[in-house]
């Protein structure tokens, strides 16, 4: 029996996770070998298209989610049918809240986005096996909040060039895991998106594009792909220390 349980302790991770953009960096990370066989084996990748949800404000949560590449919009309905984008996800970010039930936000997919999905009731137990995974999950949690403070003061504090500047600098900076940094990338929301997510109007933040633009903090081509050519200069434009 011990021998049957160090054999399954030390098999090999599926190919598919050794070769998963996510896997180095995300919860994945923390399991062990036969923790990701057991997971893969009820695992389905898909890809979801821009608009297309994930999962809708108040739905049932039946599965937690990897997101692999792409870009997913988070955001709140109020009950009159406002809406408010209150966050963006990026890979290899753990998509869901261990333990409940209930969605309370609509994620989006904001640009061509694949995602892992598996099912709730084996990360829910996983967690209580794997303290390393309950650690990762809490440092998500941690890392969260501590975004959603800095963006309640860029929102709260900051001048209208400085949200922009700020935005496209998170984009920079976490729309590929692998570099840490971009210099280049295409903008994930449309001008209206991006209004709502600073809390500006669309005139503001094309205003505000144009003169970063001017500025040469950044390049635009086609109205959607941006070049940063210094991320220094961008960092200092949006105000950051």
């Amino acid at each position: 029996m011990d021998a049957h349980k160090k054999h399954t302790g030390e098999c090999e991770a599926p190919a598919v996770c050794k070769a998963c953009e996510a896997r180095h960096g995300g919860i994945c990370a923390t399991l062990s070998s036969s923790q990701l066989v057991e997971l893969n084996k009820h695992s389905t990748r898909r890809k979801v298209d821009p608009g297309n949800e994930v999962i809708g404000q108040g739905e049932h949560v039946g599965s937690y989610s990897n997101i692999l590449n792409g870009v997913v919009k988070l955001s709140k309905m109020m009950a009159d049918g406002r809406q408010q984008i209150v966050g963006l996800q990026f890979a290899p970010d753990f998509l869901g809240r261990p333990f409940y039930s209930e969605s309370s936000i609509t994620a989006e997919a904001a640009t061509e986005t694949e995602i892992c999905s598996f099912p709730r009731p084996i990360i829910d137990r996983m967690v209580g096996e794997a303290p390393d995974l309950e650690r990762k999950l809490h440092s998500q949690s941690l890392k969260e909040l501590d975004e959603a403070r800095d963006w309640m003061l860029t929102l709260g504090r900051k001048t209208a060039q400085e949200k922009v500047a700020s935005f496209l600098y998170l984009i920079a900076t976490h729309i590929d895991p692998d570099k840490g940094s971009a210099t280049t990338f295409d903008l994930p929301l449309s001008r209206a998106d991006i209004a709502d997510f600073l809390g500006l109007t669309i005139e503001t933040v094309s205003r505000q594009m144009t003169k970063l633009r001017k500025d040469n903090i950044i390049v635009i081509e086609n109205n959607r792909h941006v070049i940063v050519p210094d991320p220094r200069r961008l960092r200092y434009a949006a105000g950051n220390d």
